[in-house]
């Protein structure tokens, strides 16, 4: 029970009982506040803030630099090490929330249910590349190809194993209680894999089709806070009330312009522009296709007579980033958002606090989930060409034929061969 206050009237020198309106415990105080007064653009506390943001940004983008430059399978590595990170964050969320009620060996349960979806989701991928990269090893590649094979069966085998475990752990007046957390683990791991295998698929096709759609989040995020530090006064979302109208219109601007800077400068280097098609760390080198060819455009027309340059060299692929920078800019961020009434739902201000001044990592992979997906869809829709390297049909044929069976295709294309021969010398 509420205790109530009394106001005295002074006019009518008679008292009345007004109740005062519980406050949503939802949203912090610092929210409920009307006046654009307490944006941060006003915050006392804002530079130091700054300061250790910009300072943890700094470390963060040179490691990440850094794992680019290693190569694929080390951001692989990474993508990894960050699932690991955002779950281990999501299911500490889920016991904090439920301290009251914890069950012994669920945690476990939770842990066994997300090595499976890791198994699911990269096995199949995994097992295709090493094909390629030990096909001169015999007892590896049979061990990959039985992998391969049964790779679905033994995932589905301890998927059920963790469903059995489940059931008996029931107990008596906790059911609905512990199908609530069924359901959550099910929708931590959705989030997890679901999107962020898409970022794993980007990075075998090519580098840069995983660093420009991440470089693009960056530079919004930092954009939007930069313009919103200095600028911001407009409030833009009640979910996240430090966002601001100035900080979005800024970002998305410099997001845009950043994009078909960028496309041009990654797609001059083979490195990040070729297709790993194995599991190994030399360096890459193939032809880099119609999309990384400059071709030059006339300007006569659209600039004036004193303007020095006449003509202008674009990619295709800078065209194609616009569209990332569009979606990084006006889409992504509800990514965040979403995140942002995620945890008020919990009443947190952040997922964890393993990175000073940001958060937890899950608070900086919100917007990142969201554009690989994205990436994904756009380059299998508008940007990959139809056709079927010499390494997909070998791949099909090692995985799916007999050892007979590719002996009799051996023989056959030979033939083959020799009769197109003849034919042209004849």
């Amino acid at each position: 029970m509420h205790k109530e206050n009394v106001v005295v009237d002074p006019l009518s020198n008679s008292t009345s009982r007004l109740r005062h309106r519980k406050r949503s415990n939802e949203v912090p105080a610092e929210v409920n506040k009307s006046d654009g007064s307490r944006l941060l653009v006003n915050d006392r506390s804002k530079y130091k803030s700054m300061l250790i943001r910009t300072y943890s940004s700094i470390w963060m983008i040179g490691g990440f630099i850094f794992i680019i430059y290693m190569g694929h399978l080390y951001i692989w590595a990474m993508i990894v090490v960050i699932q690991i990170i955002m779950a281990r964050e999501l299911f500490h969320l889920l016991r904090r929330a439920n301290e009251d009620r914890q069950l012994p060996g669920f945690r476990l349960l939770n842990w066994h249910f997300f090595f499976t979806a890791m198994l699911f989701t990269y096995g199949r991928f995994l097992s295709q590349h090493l094909v390629n990269t030990l096909t001169t090893d015999k007892l590896l590649y049979r061990l990959v190809s039985w992998f391969v094979k049964y790779q679905m069966f033994i995932c589905y085998f301890l998927y059920i194993a963790g469903f059995v475990w489940f059931i008996l752990t029931l107990k008596k007046k906790m059911y609905k209680y512990q199908f609530s957390q069924y359901a959550w683990t099910h929708m931590i791991l959705l989030t997890v894999f679901a999107q962020s295998s898409f970022t794993v698929a980007n990075i075998f096709e090519g580098i840069l089709w995983f660093l420009l759609p991440a470089s693009l989040i960056i530079i919004n995020d930092i954009a939007a806070y930069f313009f919103g530090f200095f600028f911001g006064r407009t409030p833009l979302i009640k979910l996240s009330p430090k966002k601001t109208w100035e900080g979005f219109i800024g970002a998305s601007i410099t997001t845009i312009f950043s994009a078909f800077l960028l496309a041009n400068i990654f797609g001059r280097f083979q490195w990040l522009t070729c297709p790993r098609k194995d599991l190994s760390t030399g360096w890459l080198s193939c032809d880099p296709g119609p999309m990384f060819k400059p071709e030059v455009h006339s300007l006569q027309g659209w600039v004036p007579q004193w303007y020095p340059w006449k003509e202008a060299s674009i990619m295709p692929i800078q065209w194609h980033a616009l569209a990332f920078g569009l979606f990084a800019s006006i889409i992504a961020p509800f990514g965040g958002f979403f995140a942002s009434g995620f945890k008020r739902a919990f009443k947190l201000k952040d997922f964890g606090d393993s990175i000073p001044g940001h958060g937890g990592i899950t608070d900086r992979m919100d917007c990142q989930m969201v554009m690989a997906v994205f990436a994904y869809i756009y380059y299998q829709s508008f940007v990959m060409l139809e056709n079927f390297s010499v390494e997909m049909i070998l791949n099909q044929i090692l995985r799916n034929l007999t050892l007979e069976e590719q002996h009799l295709l051996y023989m056959q294309l030979g033939k083959i061969i020799e009769e197109r021969q003849q034919f042209i010398l004849s």
